[in-house]
């Protein structure tokens, strides 16, 4: 059973979606996440343990490389998508309510700002961490989290923004966020955003690379 979950973390953490990926070369007409995580299950191994001991070290893995530069974002996404053809054979039991995610986040690119790049990356990642991701895309305003708020009232909200010009809407999201929903967890990322900024518009953390972000909601609910 270990072997099995060993073997889908491999793929997941290099990139091999399934079998018939080309990718990476050295795992040519190897069997992908794909795969693995559909045998993993018909062997009667459980989605939180798929989850907890492949697919979220595979993805802390990821970010790790990442963050030390080690690897760039094609590897990235190649990862997230291994991690994502795994996960389709996860969902139905997380929709069934059999297996439990960790929390749920609600994330979005800024008003004003259609950059997704940056937005998806982390989003993957968190997921990859065994969280929810309602991800409500790119020019994204106030309103539009409020209302996923409403929704989903127990959610960390995740901003991202890749101009220098909609990092004034990011702050106007976060002060009417907190209006509303003054408990609310609220992370910022993107390009010209800083720690400095983060504190100064009242947001609760900053992270300059996704593993950071995925750092954050661990602690959050250890």
């Amino acid at each position: 059973m270990n072997e099995i979950l060993d073997k889908l973390a491999k793929c997941v953490e290099f990139g091999k979606i399934n079998k018939a990926s080309p990718y990476p070369p050295n795992m040519k007409d190897q069997d992908g996440a794909d795969e693995l995580a559909r045998k993993a299950l018909e062997e009667g191994v459980s989605p939180d343990e798929i989850l907890e001991n492949a697919l979220i070290p595979a993805m802390a893995n990821v970010g790790e490389k990442f963050t030390k530069k080690e690897i760039y974002v094609p590897q990235m996404l190649m990862s997230a998508k291994a991690m994502n053809s795994a996960m389709a054979h996860l969902k139905p039991f997380f929709q069934s309510g059999e297996t439990k995610r960790k929390g749920k986040i609600i994330i979005g690119t800024v008003s004003g700002d259609l950059h997704d790049i940056g937005k998806n990356l982390v989003a993957m990642m968190i997921e990859g961490g065994g969280w929810e991701v309602i991800d409500l895309g790119v020019d994204a305003g106030a309103e539009k989290f409020l209302k996923a708020l409403d929704e989903n009232p127990d959610a960390v909200i995740g901003l991202s923004a890749l101009l220098t010009t909609t990092m004034e809407n990011m702050k106007k999201i976060v002060a009417a966020i907190k209006e509303k929903y003054s408990e609310a967890k609220i992370l910022v990322g993107g390009a010209p955003v800083t720690m400095e900024y983060c504190k100064k518009i009242g947001a609760d953390f900053y992270s300059p690379d996704p593993q950071g972000a995925v750092n954050y909601l661990k602690q959050l609910i250890s």
